[in-house]
Order: C-alpha cells, then sequence, then structure tokens
C-alpha cells in the first residue's frame, strides 16, 4: 500500500514505518512544510512551486493511506486524494477540521490521536493548579522587585476539582488529581455507568447537569470536545454558578467557553484565575484583555506539545498500519455523529 507523509517526522520514526510489512512509502520532507518547533505538524506557511505542487499532488493521487493532513491544500483536499481511503492524524481535535474542509463527507475513514497527549495535557491541568495554589505569579512580582516577603498559599489536597468531560484526557486529569488527595468531581455524556473510572472519582454527573458541581469546584477543567453540544457550554450562567475565586482551566477548545463573560469573571473577581491553552481566536488580537489580566496564565495552543510526541505518533501509526493491513478494526476510527 501506498503511505504518503504529509508532514515532517524525524528520520528514525520515518524508518520505523518504512519497515512495515506491505508498506510503499512517500516521503518527501523537501515539499513538506519547515516546522517550527518540535513536533509542529503545520509548519511555517509555504507555497509550493509550480513544479513541486506538480509532484507533490502526483504523491497526493497515488497514496491509499496518509499520516495526517496536507495543511497547504487542506481545503481542496477532498478533491485530491481519490484513491486514499485511511487518514491517520496527528491530533485528537479534528472534527472541525474535517468540517472546515469539507473532509467530513469524504468516503475517507478517520483516525486520531486520541490518547497521545492525555498526559501532557494533564501535567498542564496540574501545573495550573499548582500555580494558582502556590501563587506563582506573587512569586514572578517579588522575585522581580528584589523583595522578600513571607505569604501563604494553599494545598491541593483536600481541594474540589470539577473535570468537564471524561475522556482520555479528563480521565488523566482525574488521576493526577486524586493521586494529589483532591475531591474529584466529574461530567460525561452518559453518567450512567462509571465504567473506565477505576475509582477516580468522587461523583459524576451528566454534562447537562454541569451546573450540580460547579459551585463546589476551586478548580474546573474542561476537556471536552469542541461540538455543536460543546460550542458555548460555559456561558455567563455557568460562571455565575462557580465557586466564588474559582479557577478555570481550558485544555478543550475556545469555542467551548463565552470569551467576554470569562473576561468580565476574571476582573471582577467571580474567577480567581484562568489558565488557558485555548482561545476563541487563536492568536489572540493584541488587543484581547486575557494578555494582560494579571490572573490568567496564557499558553499558545502549546499544552499538549512535547518533545516525545512523534514517538508516541509513530507506535500508534505502526500499530494502525498492522491492523489495516490484515483487515483488523482500526484503533481510534473518529466518530463523524459526534464529532470526535
Amino acid at each position: 500500500m501506498n503511505v504518503l507523509i504529509a508532514s515532517y517526522l524525524e528520520p528514525e520514526h520515518v524508518e520505523r514505518i518504512r519497515a512495515e510489512d506491505g508498506v510503499q512509502l512517500i516521503y518527501e520532507p523537501s515539499l513538506l512544510p519547515t516546522p517550527r518547533y518540535t513536533c509542529d505538524h503545520v509548519g511555517h506557511p509555504l507555497k509550493r512551486s509550480d513544479r513541486d505542487e506538480a509532484l507533490w499532488r502526483q504523491h497526493l493521487t497515488a497514496a491509499e493511506v496518509m499520516l495526517d493532513f496536507d495543511y497547504p491544500n487542506l481545503r481542496a483536499l477532498a478533491g485530491l486524494i481519490p484513491n486514499v481511503r485511511w487518514i491517520q492524524a496527528t491530533s485528537t481535535g479534528i472534527g472541525q477540521t474535517l468540517v472546515r474542509s469539507g473532509l467530513i463527507d469524504a468516503p475517507i475513514v478517520f483516525t486520531t490521536a486520541r490518547g497521545v497527549h492525555s498526559r501532557p495535557l494533564a501535567d498542564f491541568a496540574l501545573m495550573a493548579m499548582l500555580w494558582f495554589a502556590k501563587d506563582g505569579f506573587r512569586m514572578v512580582r517579588e522575585q522581580a522587585a528584589h523583595r522578600w516577603q513571607r505569604y501563604c498559599g494553599r494545598t491541593l489536597s483536600g481541594a474540589t476539582v470539577a473535570v468537564v468531560g471524561l475522556g482520555t484526557i479528563g480521565r488523566e486529569v482525574a488521576r493526577y488529581c486524586r493521586f494529589m488527595g483532591m475531591r474529584v468531581l466529574g461530567t460525561r455524556r452518559n453518567a450512567e455507568t462509571m465504567a473506565g473510572l477505576d475509582g477516580m472519582l468522587d461523583r459524576l454527573v451528566p454534562t447537562s447537569a454541569l451546573k450540580a458541581i460547579l459551585s463546589e469546584a476551586d478548580f474546573v477543567v474542561l476537556a471536552v470536545p469542541h461540538t455543536r453540544d460543546t460550542e458555548g457550554l460555559i456561558g455567563a450562567s455557568e460562571i455565575t454558578a462557580m465557586k466564588r475565586g474559582a479557577v478555570l482551566i481550558n485544555l478543550a477548545r475556545g469555542a467551548v467557553v463565552d470569551e467576554p463573560a470569562m473576561i468580565a469573571a476574571l476582573q471582577s473577581g467571580q474567577l480567581g484565575g484562568a489558565a488557558l491553552d485555548v482561545f476563541a481566536k487563536e492568536p489572540p488580537e493584541p488587543t484581547n484583555p486575557l494578555w494582560d489580566l494579571p490572573n490568567v496564565l496564557v499558553s499558545p495552543h502549546s499544552a499538549s506539545t512535547v518533545d516525545s510526541e512523534n514517538a508516541a505518533l509513530t507506535d500508534l501509526f505502526c500499530q494502525n498500519l498492522r491492523r489495516y493491513r490484515t483487515g483488523e478494526p482500526l484503533l481510534n476510527v473518529f466518530d463523524r455523529e459526534r464529532l470526535y
């Protein structure tokens, strides 16, 4: 089978894929966007020469399987890959990408990177909780002023966290929080069973009953996909329902939160702080107050990216290549109805 790698991958990982039985690998890094940082799958903006674009489109036509999307041609991609039967994404939240590009209607199986980014995102959530508990902003200000003034922080042990969305990311966050001695509340679409949660939660409610746990939480962690049901999930009424001074941590997508309502709550003190890896518009406009609010951590949609990511993605892709070759069900198949 012709397998096309559509974004930069380190040589050692390329060779692992090439060694898989039945693979005829197509990989020309000179035709791909140059990474901006380690494990970047989108890369710098790329305009191929006419000759290079013609060669690249030959590769697209020849491919049966792709690792990642062709981002320079994303909006036209559905018409350029007549023989592709399966695309392995390098991201988990691909639903809106497929909708915007028109690929959602293509006769292609998509598999996501679900699970690859769970631990890095849980690391970010735990870092954020510790940052606010230990008043990291104060430490930075005092150090900059060369000022030594003792103060009292908080411990995470005994604090309450609400994890909104208990997929692979939310479950990892819950596991971390349980280890830290926290009281863990959670939501999922189907809250009739605790299956797969392994005693990590003190209470589980359906997402429709979200407000029932918001008032108890010192920290609220958002780990839901961006779907029709979750867009605007955290609005003004949900923020008002939160315990005053609670911290909001968004690992999901910016569209899940009413950003103006969040900003107003951060300014008023209803929200004690926020750690944001995602925003309504990325990057935020220079005039967006979130850049300058003294109780906000801004992460440039990088909480999931770590230097071991491509090794983990290659592990997943090689597993799925073996399954594809032998006709077994693929791992992490994207659900078009649920958009995740």
